[in-house]
């Protein structure tokens, strides 16, 4: 991932934006800014308002207040010269399957400004299509389709692309191969905009992410910042399980999320401790200061165990649980 620089030109700046349909609030006032070649994350349960953002980033809808500009540009006010710098794949790009991929470029390439068969050529190279443009769109997996819509967004030479669940409906090799594709977009200075349910791929895959739930971003930072602000959770290894329970609850830093039952039969547990894991949230500091009055009051402790936070785990904490989307 590239090093975030807060001094970069800002690229996407979206300041108080608000949409309200049928005098419903939908978008309820949210602001970020997207800097020149970085990955923005874009992420959100079903219904939290992702698709009605990002119809507003290219004026397909207006807000109902605020503005978003791109590169100094009022998006609304000044449709045309905000949205030469903009490149976007909505959903599934839209390609004509009986033509080939070249001859859909060349299509597209009609409608643009300046647009010349070289530039046609580079953006092949780019998304890595030259052995296979001249096919069939209908012979291409869904992984070249969604290639070809990103070369088809790049003909215009943007200065944001804007993806819209870009992984969606890849198989693993194909959503790897997406990531590392996007990667290479952003090192040649290009921004991303990416909406997506995969955290995992969020995680691995961009700089800062926004976390938006009920049409209100709640959320904006690098990944390791919004990971840094989320505890991590110690699981211990003990017995008897009340004593261990009875010692960490005195402690009103340590939160106990779950008790899991041993995995052993009932003829293994007569023939040994009976062992329980006992999941809590707490600094990793308390660890030897806890494992000390453990000891003391008579557990026997089997293990301690630390796992770190990820951005779904933060995700669902923020968002009491809603399933992405």
């Amino acid at each position: 991932m590239a090093v975030l620089n807060r001094q970069a030109e800002v690229v996407l700046s979206v300041n108080n934006v608000k949409k309200t349909i049928k005098n419903k609030p939908i978008i309820k006032g949210i602001s970020f800014e997207v800097y020149a070649g970085e990955i923005f994350g874009f992420l959100g349960p079903n219904g939290s308002g992702k698709t009605t953002t990002i119809r507003m980033l290219v004026d397909l809808i207006a807000p109902t207040e605020g503005s978003i500009t791109i590169c100094g540009y009022d998006v609304h006010k000044d449709h045309n010269q905000a949205l030469q710098y903009v490149g976007c794949i909505v959903e599934n790009p839209e390609l004509y399957s009986y033509l080939s991929g070249w001859e859909n470029l060349e299509h597209f390439a009609r409608m643009l400004p300046g647009v010349s068969k070289e530039r046609i050529e580079e953006v092949v190279r780019i998304v890595g299509m030259d052995e296979r443009i001249h096919d069939k769109v209908k012979t291409y997996s869904l992984g070249m389709r969604q290639r070809l819509g990103i070369a088809q967004a790049l003909l215009n030479s943007p200065r944001l692309l804007i993806l819209d669940e870009p992984t969606n409906g890849l198989d693993p090799q194909g959503i790897k191969e997406m990531r590392e594709f996007i990667q290479r977009l952003a090192q040649t200075g290009l921004s991303l905009f990416v909406s997506s349910h995969l955290l995992s791929e969020i995680q691995q895959m961009c700089d800062r992410v926004a976390i938006i739930t009920s049409g209100e971003v709640i959320k904006v930072g690098t990944v390791d910042e919004l990971i840094d602000e989320s505890a991590s959770k110690v699981v211990w290894h003990v017995s008897p399980v009340d004593q261990a329970l009875e010692q960490l609850k005195k402690h009103t830093e340590v939160q106990v999320i779950d008790v899991l039952e041993p995995a052993e039969t009932a003829e293994e547990r007569q023939m040994a401790a009976v062992i329980h894991e006992i999941v809590t949230q707490l600094n990793p500091e308390l660890i030897p200061v806890l494992t000390r009055k453990l000891v003391q009051a008579g557990v026997e402790l089997y293990g301690v165990e630390t796992k770190s936070p990820t951005l779904e785990d933060l995700f669902l904490s923020l968002t009491e649980g809603k399933r992405i989307g």
